[in-house]
């Protein structure tokens, strides 16, 4: 048989040698039978070296085919043996790296518990400081006086003729508090009759625990926004604003809950998301619940609508089929049951409520009476004028110190980015590039600045007006992408504002009216009867309801005389000296007056030439009103300027001797 002839074949059609590709097994099998005669702790096993870029792939034999034999560590496999391979230098580290980030974690968990704790005992504890009288007079003084009987100096809001504020609110909590107050003192389930203290602290506990429903919604909102959740917390929980305002009775706070779950309610379907997706449909009872809060909210303070507009623009442009004026004004229908319904319910309390005092029949609009008295320039300026941009410049700071400062900085961050889109490309390019959807921070900006600026509007701006932007501006200050900046500058500007207003400010008057409510209820000698005048100069409006007195029949005056001169405090001491019931013109009655005024205006006092019988000192109590000179709080008597003085003067006969 003729054999075959061999071509040579030429060098470049070769086939180059390839090394031979081992399983993982057979690497595996290889490494231990090389293993088997060395020491255990010297075994090596046959690995790829770091620096090899098929590690990791999956391939077999590396191209360099450079073998590295680590040293056998790490700890066993599920089946009990020692690894063959030791941890990842990279794992090791990303490990590390994971436990450093969990410990702040804990750590501001940790935190956020204590601070919620400190809320309680905050509020149980008493806050001596009075920031404005809404706080009383807008809620507790009426519903003492309504449920309780006690005396009260019923607010104008709250008349027949103007009632420009709705009454259900005030029911729902100091209206409720009062009323199971009342409920266990008529059972004897209460120890002892019911102290000022008991109906200070009562309402507020009650604000207090509602205050947490702001807790739970950072705790859902947080991660929808790209914020770190326990920040944000810690945020919300160590602001004084949460510690002082959202405590109390102002229908600020309960327009700042309402705000915030409206955004726990729009939030799924309008935050902000890399990847467009469509939202899930919702179910029919939830544009009536949306309805349902933005009316509630109105009544409540119809500046609500302020804070309300962009959510609801948002919600209502967000997900349809068409994103324009035609699809809001279909979501706007949307919400009309549910509106329509607490509309009816409001005003129905409403008018039973003013038609109780008044006994007329006509309907109670009170969101369209309190815009009627503020529209008016007039009345507005009685309470005070301000510049438009006092929110911006001043109240802002004053409320939120350093996150309003970072928001200012974030804004004018989108403002920039958004000149230089117009500059490149036009209006096109802006809205592509800086719309209102394009990020989390732009929209929560829209949702921090925008009402800011709607309420900049009115000439009339108290720094309480902000405290709902609390919560968009706690989740816009704690993204995921870096830490909290400022937390020591955080920490002592809530420290310093949380003893100021919750302390310092007017920090006298309610223990005064602790202190005189003793004295109105001490027992007098038989046969006997005392007749009290409290007369109260460059203070606030003192909250009657803390004195707990009956509200027909009582012993006790007072008088409030605001921030008047020391010739109108001396005629008025001198017109209540010479009362026809008091015995020193002849009465059957023991007249004992007292003069409440702080140090900076006690000096008015011995100007009006009577004698002194006693004084009390309450320290501190600061009035910004009238504030002591700098040359005083350097002198030996700082204390006595910044206390709250209680002078019990004597009756002086005659005309002359009061004379200034």
């Amino acid at each position: 048989m003729p054999q075959r002839r061999q071509v040579p074949v030429p060098a470049s059609r070769q086939r180059k040698h390839k090394p031979e590709r081992l399983s993982a097994k057979r690497r595996s099998e290889d490494g231990l039978q090389a293993d088997r005669g060395r020491p255990r702790r010297d075994r090596r096993v046959l690995r790829p070296s770091r620096g090899d870029p098929a590690v990791g792939t999956g391939a077999g034999t590396p191209r360099s085919g450079v073998w590295a034999w680590p040293r056998v560590s790490g700890p066993r496999h599920r089946g009990g043996t020692r690894g063959l391979e030791e941890p990842h230098p990279r794992r090791q580290e990303e490990g590390c790296s994971q436990k450093r980030r969990l410990a702040p974690k804990m750590d501001t968990k940790v935190l956020w518990r204590g601070l919620s704790l400190l809320r309680v005992l905050w509020c149980l504890l008493g806050q001596t400081g009075y920031v404005h009288p809404d706080e009383f007079f807008q809620s507790p003084e009426v519903m003492a006086e309504d449920i309780l009987g006690v005396q009260a100096a019923r607010p104008w809001e709250f008349y027949p003729s103007s009632s420009c504020r709705s009454v259900v609110f005030p029911l729902l909590t100091a209206g409720s508090t009062f009323w199971l107050l009342r409920l266990w003192e008529e059972l004897d389930l209460w120890p002892g009759p019911v102290s000022g203290h008991v109906l200070l602290v009562g309402p507020r506990l009650l604000l207090t625990g509602l205050s947490f429903a702001l807790d739970r919604a950072v705790y859902h909102l947080a991660p929808l926004w790209g914020a770190d959740r326990w920040d944000a917390l810690a945020l919300l929980a160590g602001s004084y604003v949460t510690l002082v305002f959202y405590t109390r009775t102002f229908s600020n706070a309960i327009e700042g809950l309402l705000f915030t779950w409206l955004l726990v309610l729009v939030s799924p379907r309008v935050a902000w998301s890399p990847v467009p997706k469509k939202p899930a449909p919702s179910p029919w009872w939830h544009s009536w619940l949306l309805g349902a809060v933005v009316a509630a909210g109105i009544f409540n303070r119809p500046t609500f609508a302020a804070f309300a507009l962009v959510p609801i623009v948002l919600w209502g442009t967000h997900g349809g089929k068409e994103c324009g004026f035609k699809s809001l004004t279909w979501k706007a229908m949307a919400l009309l049951p549910g509106a329509a319904l607490t509309t009816g319910a409001f005003v129905a309390a409403d008018t039973w409520y003013f038609a109780g005092l008044s006994r007329s029949s006509s309907l109670v609009l009170t969101p369209a009476n309190f815009l009627q008295y503020n529209l008016n320039p007039r009345n507005l300026a009685r309470h005070g004028t301000h510049a438009r941009l006092t929110h911006l410049a001043l109240n802002g700071f004053l409320l939120f110190g350093a996150l309003h400062g970072q928001a200012l900085q974030a804004a004018w961050h989108e403002l920039r980015v958004a000149l230089q889109a117009w500059a490149r490309g036009g209006a096109v390019r802006v809205r592509a590039a800086q719309g209102p959807l394009s990020s989390p921070r732009s929209t929560l900006l829209l949702l921090y600045f925008m009402p800011l600026a709607l309420l900049s509007l009115f000439s009339h701006q108290e720094a309480r007006f902000l405290i709902p932007l609390l919560v968009p501006l706690v989740l816009l200050c704690s993204p995921h992408t870096h830490p909290v900046p400022c937390r020591g500058s955080l920490v002592l500007f809530n420290v310093l504002g949380a003893l100021f207003f919750g302390c310092v400010h007017q920090g006298g008057l309610v223990p005064g009216l602790r202190h005189l409510e003793q004295v109105a209820h001490a027992p007098v000698p038989p046969g006997r009867p005392t007749h009290y005048t409290f007369l109260f100069s460059h203070t606030y409006m003192p909250p009657q309801h803390l004195l707990h007195l009956p509200g027909l029949g009582s012993p006790v005056k007072v008088v409030d005389l605001g921030g008047t001169e020391h010739k109108a405090l001396c005629q008025a001491l001198s017109n209540y000296t010479r009362l026809p019931a008091c015995q020193g013109a002849g009465g059957p009655w023991l007249c004992r007056l007292f003069v409440v005024t702080p140090g900076t205006t006690r000096h008015t006092v011995e100007k009006c030439s009577f004698p002194l019988r006693n004084e009390r000192l309450l320290f501190p109590h600061l009035s910004l009103e009238d504030p002591p000179a700098v040359s005083s709080l350097l002198s030996r008597a700082w204390k006595e300027q910044l206390s709250l003085h209680i002078v019990e003067l004597a009756e002086t006969p005659g005309p002359a001797k009061t004379q200034p």
